[in-house]
């Protein structure tokens, strides 16, 4: 068959394998609201002493900031899917994220710091003739709750949009890119963080978002979603433009359009139609992997990785920049083993990574209090920190945003998709939130507890999931409908 298309388009090539500058560009320009995420993600931990010296804030304050992030990321995922689908994947992502990641940074800069502390205030000019003071730690919260809406809609349409435009044969690894990145931002903030000063890391933080607003004008709209709202020609020129000038997308373009008309024959694109039984599969899949994910821990580990570390008796600096860049590498290699070896087989793996080193850190802080062990506790905690970042790093955090991002049909793609990332977010917050709290009370039995859900990931991956590798977004979607 592919020696007749060759011979019938002259110097067409058949799409399958091809990488095109375009789909790098795109891919790029994506990468950089992921690294501003990882900057947010990564933001808390170094800076924690200094905003709670600088404003006088409690734990009770701290965790309420730091968790804020995953309120308004619930916020933002709630909405992302039904926007996405109205105006597109780019407009929401390169506009929307972009600017409420720049407005929520910046307003860190915003807080000033008095003689009196957390009585400090800060001045807003709302006319010539009109002012309002607000607390400091306000408008922090403020600019964290900000930035989180704006995470919410990236965790969604920056995964989708990869997907529906990358080809089969390296959709995983430029969707675990979007991984990278975040590990990458996250492990810059915790090198620069111990030199800058909170307020100068937080102008640091808007440089990337920056950098995709402009990026913008120079990648394409999703092929997939054109096809959706019925644009023939845009479908044409945005997968000529993606897959390059002689590539044949003829055979693309109809799998493209075939499966959007079927779909839309099957039933319409309401908000209620996920709950259908033919879509099942897909929605236990989509949800259970989300929210075992943050289960597991590592929002919570990310954020507070400095008082972890502080109350195991290691060196925060050095143990948070180590922690910081360790995952650089592995979050690379899972860049190529998702298509090489498969989202499954990564998945089941890298979770029986983070299993283990949650279940390290619990015994070592549960050994803790023997006088004679203290110190190889202090050793042990380091270590199983380390392991869970190198394992979520190589595979559970690319391979479940890669694995929800293929499953779910055009029709429901807004809808279920979102719901899927409001989880993760709603999950999230529960478990940054009460972590501080948890900790105080148990710091064994809170990691012994995320032991138990990163366990869990295993055998649900083992039964349920399926493997996406090497299949078009309309096979993957067509074998998961027809199951049920």
């Amino acid at each position: 068959m592919e020696e007749q298309l060759l011979s019938s388009k002259g110097n067409k090539f058949p799409v399958g394998t091809s990488c095109s500058t375009s789909v790098v560009l795109s891919t790029c320009v994506v990468m950089c609201g992921s690294l501003a995420y990882g900057f947010a993600v990564g933001y808390t931990s170094p800076v924690q002493s200094g905003i709670m010296a600088d404003l006088g804030l409690s734990i009770a304050e701290y965790s309420t900031f730091g968790a804020i992030l995953t309120l308004g990321g619930t916020i933002g995922a709630l909405v992302s899917g039904t926007i996405a689908d109205m105006v597109g994947r780019k407009v929401v992502y390169n506009v929307d994220y972009g600017s409420l990641f720049h407005t929520g940074m910046a307003i860190y800069n915003f807080c000033k710091v008095s003689e009196e502390g957390v009585e400090s205030v800060f001045r807003v000019q709302l006319t010539d003739n009109f002012f309002f003071c607000l607390k400091s730690v306000w408008w922090l919260d403020i600019g964290r709750f900000l930035m989180g809406i704006a995470a919410g809609l990236l965790l969604y349409v920056a995964p989708i949009y990869i997907a529906e435009i990358a080809p089969k044969s390296i959709r995983g690894g430029c969707t675990a890119a979007l991984a990278f990145m975040v590990y990458f931002g996250f492990a810059l903030m915790f090198l620069i963080g111990n030199i800058l000063s909170w307020r100068t890391l937080a102008i640091v933080g808007i440089i990337p978002s920056l950098v995709q607003l402009i990026g913008i004008f120079f990648i394409p709209e999703s092929p997939r979603w054109l096809a959706k709202i019925g644009l023939d020609k845009e479908i044409e020129a945005s997968l000529q433009y993606l897959r390059g000038k002689n590539v044949d997308i003829s055979l693309e373009t109809a799998e493209i359009k075939d499966n959007v008309e079927s779909l839309t024959k099957l039933s319409g694109s309401r908000y209620l139609d996920m709950f259908d039984r033919r879509y099942a599969h897909s929605l236990i899949v989509g949800l259970g992997i989300m929210i075992l994910l943050q289960s597991g821990g590592t929002d919570a580990i990310s954020s507070f990785a400095s008082s972890i570390f502080i109350k195991a008796g290691c060196s925060a600096s050095f143990a948070t920049t180590t922690m910081g860049f360790i995952q650089l590498p592995f979050a690379a290699m899972g860049i190529f083993l998702l298509d090489a070896a498969g989202r499954r087989p990564v998945l089941m793996v890298a979770s029986a990574g983070t299993c283990l080193g949650n279940f390290l850190v619990g015994v070592s802080f549960l050994c803790k209090d023997y006088d004679q062990m203290s110190q190889l506790s202090a050793t042990f905690v380091l270590v199983g920190i380390l392991v869970f970042a190198i394992f979520f790093s190589m595979g559970v955090g690319g391979a479940a945003t890669t694995i929800v991002s293929e499953i779910f049909p055009m029709n429901i793609k807004g809808s279920a998709g979102s719901l899927a990332i409001v989880c993760n977010w709603f999950t999230s917050w529960i478990v940054t939130y009460a972590f501080n709290f948890l900790f105080e009370w148990s710091p064994s039995g809170v990691f012994f507890i995320f032991t138990f859900f990163s366990g869990l990931m295993i055998p649900f991956v083992a039964k349920i999931v399926p493997e996406t590798k090497g299949r078009t977004l309309e096979e993957i979607q067509a074998s998961l409908t027809l199951l049920n």
